[in-house]
């Protein structure tokens, strides 16, 4: 990670780095408990309404002006579908057939994700050698958490879990999209780190709420687990944490910003092993420590990029 800004503001984007891994990391949790309950588009319907409900608050309460125009909200409408909408519901149908551990390692993928996307869509980028080791190292990684010579079986069996496992590795896709947009929307647009959250997530519970009828049709069985997860997966995981995480990206740029997928998988494996009683395998934890050194590889010496003319990606939640 880059050093922060001296003073008070790097102690506080220091602190809303950390509080945003711990946030996610617990996320996992969280939606492992919710899906036990409600389906996956419904989850991620609750998710995003209680986050949009607390940041549209903040909004009002801080006397903000909402962004205008239609090009403006366009941006805004995609950013919450790629960093909203779709990994949330491919992490919530995940969660089904995945321990919440797991999930959790695939996520620290997000940083390989987003320099794939930046090197195939920034013509700035360029794969160097080192960034190919990465890439080579990371893959590895990824093939070790899978292990798919073990032929795992779950009680939907083993062709599911490897669809489930495929899930979680499109949504770091989507995340690493969003990161490279987001970043570049933010710079091109005088917009605070709360209003681009609380209009990306207010654009995704939009977005949602139109499918939810299509596709969150199932029983709903509510219980004070499954409401309080969905809750403070909303309120604070979707909202308040997306405040933190804008305000470190557009001080830190977006790759460094994305190491905070480094720290999820210990909040994730340790809470699903604590609390739902998961087994967490040599390999996963093997494979998540390579992916992890890969992306530290990759990355190379970010601070030194970021004094280049183009300060941009080079590689996020649940």
């Amino acid at each position: 990670m880059a050093p922060a800004p001296h003073g008070a503001s790097g102690v506080a984007l220091t602190a809303q780095y950390v509080g945003a891994a711990a946030v996610w990391g617990a996320s996992f949790l969280f939606i492992k408990v919710a899906v036990g309950g409600l389906s996956p588009a419904q989850v991620v319907l609750g998710r995003l309404l209680c986050g949009a409900l607390v940041l549209a608050l903040i909004m009002v309460v801080t006397r903000r002006r909402w962004p205008r125009g239609l090009r403006v909200w366009g941006h805004l409408a995609a950013i919450g579908a790629v960093m909203c909408v779709i990994p949330f519901l491919l992490f919530s149908w995940a969660a089904q057939y995945l321990p919440a551990g797991l999930s959790s390692i695939y996520n620290a993928t997000t940083p390989i994700a987003t320099m794939l996307v930046a090197l195939a869509i920034l013509p700035s980028e360029r794969l160097t050698r080192v960034k190919m080791l990465g890439l080579f190292i990371a893959a590895a990684g990824v093939v070790l958490v899978a292990a798919p010579w073990s032929a795992r079986v779950t009680d939907t069996g083993s062709e599911t879990f490897l669809w489930a496992q495929l899930a979680c590795l499109g949504g770091t896709t989507c995340y690493g999209i969003g990161f490279v947009y987001t970043r570049r929307f933010a710079r091109d647009h005088d917009y605070d780190a709360i209003t681009i959250s609380a209009s990306q997530i207010g654009a995704g519970a939009i977005l949602i709420l139109l499918l939810t009828p299509s596709i969150g049709t199932g029983t709903v069985t509510l219980s004070p687990e499954i409401v309080a997860s969905v809750v403070v997966l909303g309120g604070v995981g979707t909202g308040l944490a997306y405040i933190w995480y804008t305000n470190v990206i557009n001080a830190w740029g977006a790759t460094v910003a994305s190491t905070v997928t480094y720290l999820t998988p210990i909040g994730g494996v340790i809470l699903g092993v604590l609390i739902l009683g998961e087994t967490i395998h040599w390999n996963e934890i093997v494979g998540g420590t390579i992916v992890i050194i890969a992306i530290l590889i990759g990355q190379g010496h970010p601070q030194t990029r970021r004094r280049t003319k183009t300060p941009v990606l080079t590689k996020q939640t649940a």
